[in-house]
């Protein structure tokens, strides 16, 4: 799994060269394609992630009414709402090079930038 810790996505929107972010696979709605792909991929192990980490408080109580904050939970819910969200991700592993992208038919994988 990605640390999510150190990623360097923005949190917040940005604008970007279209020129760069197609420049890889000279079709912007292919790589726009790529991107929504993988920050899908980002968004489950993401998921997944704070899902573990959630059943580590599970409760075995099935009380619905008899339900308490635990501080751990909360700290761990702030800072998976404070990570950029997996598109931003996803678009700045794109931009820095970090994914590979394989055409079907294609003898070998290209590389982004």
């Amino acid at each position: 799994m990605m640390d999510f810790k150190k990623t360097t996505a923005h949190k917040e929107i940005q604008t970007n060269d279209h020129n760069a972010v197609d420049a890889p696979t000279g079709n912007i709605y292919e790589a726009i394609t790529v991107i929504g792909q993988r920050a899908v991929m980002i968004g489950e192990e993401l998921r997944q992630e704070i899902h573990d980490k959630l059943e580590e408080f599970g409760v075995n109580n099935e009380m619905l009414e008899e339900v308490f904050e635990n501080r751990e939970q909360i700290e761990l819910s702030r800072f998976y709402e404070s990570l950029p969200k997996p598109t931003a991700i996803a678009l700045k592993e794109w931009l820095d090079g970090k994914m590979y992208f394989r055409r079907p038919g294609d003898e070998e994988d290209n590389m982004a930038k």
